[in-house]
Formats: structure tokens, C-alpha cells, sequence
């Protein structure tokens, strides 16, 4: 029996975008029967993860190997690719607007994306970016000049834009919430995975005449793979939901907690339809550019999308993935005889503390796990800039193709990059990606793009100015500069961003209505933890409801 909707808490009527945010009595009425209904599934449900919920994990997580293969494979064809697309060496200019164009075209791809898939639904997305990344890869793998290099990487760029942002959203409105966390790094784990696949592939075609064109058409193997597969994965069930889809949602819902009762589904359903009720009338009620524009003058949806953006643009900030794009020809500069096998090393290390963040992002928690990591980043980049201005005195400061540098200094900027790479893969690479937590369903898809946008949009800055700052400032002055910037990020991050591990989707959004929330959430993980430990009374829906919502009033 699936639930109508007598059987849920009914919403305030279709009215002011604004008044719906701020209806703290049917919201609360709302906790409560979500509260307990979550509560009973939990106990029954959450404890084990299905072969149903691998499968969708697995194949959501195609997109994040192309999207770590495409943005990793660039750094050894540029090394290989030398005069096969008209110029006998390429400038530092044509190398940054060879990585530059992926990373304008994932800044577009990933500003329609999630608003795209609140149409179309998640699925759909998955699939388009697909048949882009079999284009754009076939469409490097034949060209012959710079500029239809940069169209090629243009157009992986795209793909890779809407698989950022559409995977881990997907991935998260179809975990348990026991699990969500993780399963979100699983994706990440593939995008790690997928820069060490391209860098063993960069490695074993880099003495092969025109070899790079095989390091860039391979992606067109594992997107036609995902796109098969896609046609036997179901929607969304918020989606599901918000289409009236009532007994899809359903069916979804039990494959996803296989060891439930159908009551108890039925309740989750329940949680579910409460929720995403309010986000249809508001949708019905308001155009899209209402809703967009609710992310700055609703202050719950403000704090939210401040955050999103703001680790979004610190993970790009830092200037990780310069090492990604750059890395070989880096190490090629200060001496390594095979600067695509050390760069291998990095990749390898980064997909190694990522699986470490998979162990226990849901156990320490999102908030912790940066606060531990972040100070490890900039003692790695710190210690780079220091080896950087040593190592360079002899050359002016500036690193020179075939001069000698020291073996020690070469040693200690590699050990700085290891340390960088590990403490970045443990917690700023995963982290920002559980952006899609953050929002209610209504503006969800709205807030991801603008938050994966700002990802995008600070790596173009990054990576195109890369070769231009090392030049005008020196090695040193750069790494410096994003040690800097590192500071500012960790300070961003004691400040403002909230825990949400073990917090529903819908329970995170709540946590923003008063301030950046990070004593609110931490308030409410208790009450959670202390409900399933079963220090809460056992007086049933009302009496566990008015103890949600006395913590409430504390906070």
C-alpha cells in the first residue's frame, strides 16, 4: 500500500517563497513524523548495504573515472604530443589553453546541470554527459591542429561539468543516510582511480609515436559502458516523487532497504513525499528565476550556497589539480628522468588517502576531517615554496629546462607534493562534493550547479594562470601563494561549515535557518545518537517528537 496524502503532515498552502522557509510549525510538525519514520527504518534497514545500492554506486561512479581520466590523462600528452598538431614545441600559452578549455567547458557544463536534471531528472543527465565524453574523445584522438585539440577538450570539458555535479547528487538521493557520506567518496575514489589508470596509461604510450592519441580516445570506452548500463538503473525517488510517481518511489525505495518491513517503507515514503510536497508547491508557485533568486534573499538557502561554494572554491584554490595537469612537465623541469612515472606517484597517493576518507568521512565526520586535514596541505605547500627558492637560486628563481638542480632539493619538492596530495586527498578533495546535502529539494539542483560552477570557475583561474604565475613570481611565489590561500580556506572552514554526517537530506537543510549552524547540527547529531541508543523515552511518536523539538528550542 503506498501512502496518499492524508497519510502525511499536511503543507501550508501554495503562497510567498519566503513564507514557506520560514514555517517553523509545519516544518517542525514535519521532524517529527520524519524524525520516527526515519528512526524505524534505520533500525531495520540502514544496517546493511544491499547488492542493489553497489550496483547503482558502481555505475554512478563511471563518471567520476572519466571525470579523473580526462582532466588527469592532459599532463602526458602534452609531454608526448610535441609537433604532431602543427607547432614543432607547444607554447606555454597553447598548453594553457589546451587544459583551460576543460575546464571552461565543466564550468558550463556544470552551471546547467543540476537545474537541468530537476526537469529531465538525474538519470537523463548522466546519459548526455556520456555521449559527450564518446564525442570529445574521439574528437581528440583524430584532430591535427591546436585549435581543434582545445574543441576536443572543450567538449570532454562539458561532460565532465555535468557528471561532477549530477553523480554525487544522484549517488546521495539514493543512499541511506547511514551511508550517504560514503558513498559519495566512492566517487571521488573513482575520479583518483581514474587519474592513476591515465597516468599508467600515459606512461606505457609515452615512447609510442603518436601515442597520446590513444591516452585521450580511451575514454570512450568506459562512457559507452556507462551509458548502456544506465538504461537498467531507476530514477531518483525524490524525483520520482515530485513527478507523482508514487509506486516507482515505492519500489525504489525497497530495492534500497531490502531488510525493511513495507511499513516501514511505506513511513519512509512518508518522510519523503512530507518534504518534497513543500518543494512542488513552491515549485508550482514560484518561476525558476524566483527560485534562483531565493538562493541570496532566503538566508537559510544564502548559508548554504556560501558554504557549497566556498569549499568548492577552496578545493580549487589550493591548487591541487595544477599538479593534475602540470605535474609531468613540472617534474620533467627540475630534473626526474621520467616525470610521468613520478607523476604517477602523486595520482597514487591521492587515490591511496582517498580511500582513507571512504573509511571515515561518515565516522569522523565532514567537518573534523577537514579541520585535521587542512593544516597538513599547507605545511606540503609551505615546505614546496621553501625547497622551490633553494633549489632555484643558481637559475634566478625561475625553474630552466635542462638545467641541473639538486637531487636533494628535487627530493624534498617531491616529499612536499606527497604530503600536499595526502592531506588534500583526505579531506578537501572529498568533501566539497557532499554539496548536494546542503540544500533543500527545491532549489537542490539549482544550488549544485551554482556550487560545482564555482569549482569549475576557480580551476579556470587556477590552471590558466599556472605557467604565468610560476614565470612572473618564481616557484617559490606560487607555491606560496597557494599556501596562503589554504589559510584563508581552513579559517572558511572553522568558521562556517556545519557536520552533517547522520543527518538526513532533509535535516541538513534545517540546520541553516539560524546562522552558519555548526553548534545547531552538532546539537541535533546528539539527540539522533542518543535516540538510537535508546536514551530518548520510549513514549512513542509524541513523546520522541517534543524531545526533537525541546533540543530545538535549546539551540
Amino acid at each position: 500500500m503506498i501512502p496518499k496524502d492524508e497519510n502525511v503532515h499536511p503543507s501550508q498552502s501554495p503562497g510567498n517563497i519566503d513564507e514557506k522557509h520560514s514555517a517553523h510549525d509545519d516544518r517542525g510538525a514535519f521532524e517529527e513524523i520524519g524524525e520516527i519514520s526515519e528512526h524505524a527504518v534505520t533500525i531495520e534497514g540502514e544496517e546493511q548495504t544491499t547488492w542493489f545500492v553497489w550496483l547503482l554506486v558502481c555505475c554512478c561512479t563511471i563518471s567520476g573515472l572519466l571525470f579523473g581520466y580526462d582532466t588527469g590523462v592532459i599532463s602526458g600528452a602534452l609531454v608526448t604530443i610535441k609537433g604532431d598538431l602543427g607547432p614543432a614545441v607547444l607554447s606555454n600559452g597553447q598548453k594553457e589553453f589546451i587544459t583551460s578549455a576543460t575546464t571552461l567547458g565543466a564550468l558550463l557544463g556544470g552551471l546547467v546541470a543540476g537545474a537541468m536534471s530537476d526537469w529531465t531528472g538525474r538519470r537523463l543527465v548522466l546519459g548526455i554527459a556520456d555521449v559527450i565524453f564518446i564525442g570529445g574523445a574521439i574528437g581528440q584522438a583524430v584532430c591535427h591542429t591546436v585549435w581543434s585539440m582545445i574543441g576536443g577538450r572543450f567538449l570532454i570539458g562539458i561532460g565532465v561539468g555535468l557528471a561532477s555535479c549530477i553523480a554525487p547528487l544522484y549517488i546521495q538521493e539514493l543512499s541511506p543516510t547511514r551511508l550517504r557520506g560514503r558513498m559519495v567518496v566512492l566517487n571521488v575514489v573513482m575520479i583518483t582511480l581514474g587519474q592513476v589508470i591515465a597516468y599508467g596509461i600515459d606512461a606505457g604510450f609515452e615512447n609510442m609515436s603518436g601515442g597520446w592519441r590513444w591516452m585521450v580516445g580511451l575514454s570512450a570506452v568506459p562512457a559507452g559502458v556507462q551509458l548502456a548500463v544506465l538504461a537498467f538503473l531507476p530514477e531518483s525517488p525524490r524525483i520520482l516523487i515530485r513527478r507523482g510517481s508514487m509506486e516507482a518511489a515505492y519500489r525504489v525505495l525497497a530495492r534500497v532497504y531490502t531488510t525493511a518491513t513495507p511499513e516501514q517503507v511505506e513511513r519512509k515514503l512518508s518522510v519523503l513525499h512530507a518534504t518534497v510536497r513543500q518543494s512542488i508547491e513552491i515549485s508550482n508557485s514560484t518561476t525558476f528565476w524566483q527560485r534562483l533568486g531565493s538562493m541570496l534573499w532566503i538566508p537559510a538557502n544564502r548559508r548554504a550556497l556560501t558554504v557549497a561554494c566556498g569549499m568548492q572554491a577552496f578545493q580549487q584554490l589550493c591548487g591541487f589539480n595544477t599538479l593534475m595537469y602540470y605535474s609531468a612537465s613540472l617534474f620533467q623541469e627540475i630534473g626526474f628522468n621520467q616525470p610521468t612515472a613520478v607523476g604517477l606517484i602523486i595520482s597514487g597517493t591521492n587515490f591511496v588517502f582517498t580511500l582513507v576518507a571512504l573509511k571515515w568521512i561518515d565516522i569522523v565526520g565532514r567537518r573534523r576531517i577537514m579541520l585535521f586535514s587542512a593544516p597538513g596541505m599547507i605545511v606540503g605547500l609551505t615546505l614546496a615554496a621553501i625547497a622551490f627558492h633553494f633549489m632555484t637560486e643558481q637559475t634566478g628563481h625561475v625553474l630552466v629546462t635542462g638545467a641541473h638542480y639538486s637531487e636533494a632539493w628535487s627530493a624534498i619538492v617531491l616529499l612536499s607534493m606527497i604530503i600536499f596530495v595526502a592531506s588534500y586527498a583526505s579531506g578537501l578533495g572529498n568533501v566539497p562534493w557532499q554539496q548536494g546535502e546542503l540544500f533543500g529539494l527545491e532549489v537542490r539542483g539549482i544550488g549544485t550547479s551554482l556550487a560545482t560552477a564555482s569549482n569549475w570557475g576557480a580551476n579556470l583561474i587556477i590552471n590558466s594562470t599556472y605557467l604565468s604565475l610560476m614565470a612572473q613570481i618564481t616557484p617559490s611565489g606560487a607555491f606560496g601563494f597557494y599556501a596562503g590561500l589554504c589559510v584563508l580556506g581552513f579559517i572558511f572552514c572553522v568558521c562556517c561549515f556545519p557536520e552533517t554526517a547522520g543527518l538526513s537530506l532533509e535535516e541538513v537543510t534545517w540546520v541553516f535557518e539560524d546562522g552558519f549552524g555548526i553548534r545547531r547540527s552538532r546539537q541535533l547529531r546528539e539527540v539522533k545518537r542518543a535516540m538510537k541508543a535508546g536514551m530518548v523515552g520510549e513514549g512513542g511518536k509524541e513523546g520522541k517528537g517534543q524531545e526533537i523539538e525541546t533540543e530545538k528550542e535549546k539551540v
